[in-house]
């Protein structure tokens, strides 16, 4: 009787004598419904339970999870650290070798100049010998910077923007090469990865992922779009047309001069060409054998055609590396170059030593 009613009439002297809550042991157990909200819910939360996403939103944001997974998969760093030299490495080759036309331009007369749309954004001036061996040296030593793996980011950036301005001086006068596109991507992307990847770093980064994605994208880009070209300025025709006659007798080789015996041929390849091309995107949903088999395939296509009627897409050839596991390939490589050689003496086991001499503590027995 004391304690009844007792709760309605404790006063402020009661409030610091409460009754002890019970034991975990004899507490009810929530519901699973409730179970991890009850101890965050307050007065304001009872009516706003949070209920779970309509079917539309959920396969939305699926679908949006697994396009970003594609767009950024992870991708071992040593595989942009072995794309990095062999990028760098041919851009330091392109200069002094393969594209030289933007070097000679520097002593072009001005009035030859037209400016491309990236000189019309940019307000890009006529070129002249000063800018021309600024943008060549400075390239040059960019680029071989970033290739000894020093200031990758940094070099990286420069060798992206001196190597395009240079390219952008030697098409501003005559041809624009449609095969230097997907490089042009490579250099800007590369440099947002990691600096300290090296080619043994077997980490993985949805950074790198994107980078080798981004490359691979523009690479097939280059392939579908050339077929896309072919239909729209020569029409459906074209696969039946003399292109590639045209081509072997204006540049070709000794083995170009032999298949114009057989005209078939050629008129074949040309089916063969664009069926390709237009093929191509499939490298993205094939697997893996499959999608080296194709980029081996088209390694094939273009020695056949350098073969043929000696033009050899340079900067697109390096690019295609990106759809291979370059990391594992270093590795075989690095192996068989170490494996003993045929005659060589097979390597033994090193002797056992006591225990004395190695701890120069005798052991008990």
């Amino acid at each position: 009787m004391s304690e009844q009613g007792g709760a309605a009439a404790a006063g402020p002297r009661d409030e610091g004598r409460r009754r002890p809550e019970a034991p975990p042991e004899a507490r009810e157990p929530l519901a699973p419904s409730e179970q991890g909200g009850a101890a965050a819910a307050g007065p304001r939360d009872e009516g706003r339970r949070r209920h779970p996403a309509p079917p539309e939103a959920r396969e939305q944001s699926s679908t949006v999870s697994a396009l970003l997974n594609w767009l950024m998969p992870d991708v071992p760093l040593a595989r942009v650290a072995l794309l990095r030299r062999a990028v760098y490495a041919f851009v330091i080759i392109d200069v002094l070798l393969l594209h030289t036309s933007g070097y000679y331009h520097g002593w072009a007369d001005p009035a030859w100049y037209r400016p491309l749309l990236l000189g019309q954004l940019l307000h890009l001036p006529a070129a002249s010998v000063p800018l021309v061996e600024l943008l060549r040296w400075g390239c040059l030593a960019a680029a071989a910077v970033a290739l000894a793996g020093r200031l990758p980011r940094l070099a990286g950036a420069a060798v992206a923007v001196t190597w395009i301005w240079y390219q952008y001086v030697a098409f501003a006068y005559g041809k624009v090469d449609h095969d230097r596109a997907d490089f042009v991507v490579a250099l800007l992307v590369l440099p947002t990865v990691a600096a300290a990847a090296t080619a043994v770093d077997r980490r993985r980064s949805e950074a790198a992922g994107f980078a080798v994605r981004a490359i691979q994208l523009t690479a097939i880009a280059t392939y579908f779009l050339s077929a896309w070209a072919k239909v729209r300025f020569g029409g459906i025709g074209w696969v039946n047309s003399a292109t590639m006659v045209r081509a072997v007798v204006r540049r070709g080789t000794w083995l170009g001069d032999q298949l114009l015996q057989v005209p078939w041929t050629l008129h074949a390849f040309q089916w063969v060409l664009i069926t390709a091309e237009l093929l191509s995107p499939l490298i993205f949903v094939v697997g893996e054998r499959w999608r080296r088999r194709m980029v081996f395939a088209w390694y094939l296509f273009h020695a056949s055609v350098y073969a043929t009627i000696t033009i050899a897409f340079w900067p697109h050839l390096v690019m295609m590396l990106a759809f291979l596991p370059l990391e594992e390939y270093r590795d075989r490589f690095v192996s068989w170059f170490r494996r003993p050689r045929r005659g060589s003496p097979e390597p033994t086991e090193p002797p056992e030593v006591p225990a004395t001499e190695r701890t120069g503590v005798p052991v008990r027995g």
